[in-house]
């Protein structure tokens, strides 16, 4: 989707990061080809699948077990898609 939001951009006339900055979600290759490159969200897929089945294994062995809420942090990839707000005034 920010793919498309870089090219509706551009067909605005909108300039990227000067004007507007994207920002895209999962990071996925070709962000960093992309014109510019596209900061994005950078989340473990592999990870947070594996930490979901052993919890479910583990809730099957012991289904009294109280669960608490196990997060996967997020990896900002700052790319040029972004930069600071212009100066005020």
């Amino acid at each position: 989707m920010a793919f498309g939001v870089l090219r509706a951009l551009a067909e605005l006339g909108r300039r990227v990061p000067e004007d507007v900055s994207v920002i895209g979600i999962d990071d996925i290759d070709l962000a960093a080809y992309s014109n510019p490159p596209l900061t994005t969200v950078r989340q473990s897929f592999e990870d947070t699948g594996r930490r979901a089945v052993q919890r479910l294994v583990a809730q099957i062995a012991n289904p009294a077990l109280v669960s608490t809420p196990d997060l996967v942090a997020p990896t900002l990839m700052v790319r040029g898609s972004t930069a600071p707000p212009p100066a005020a005034g």
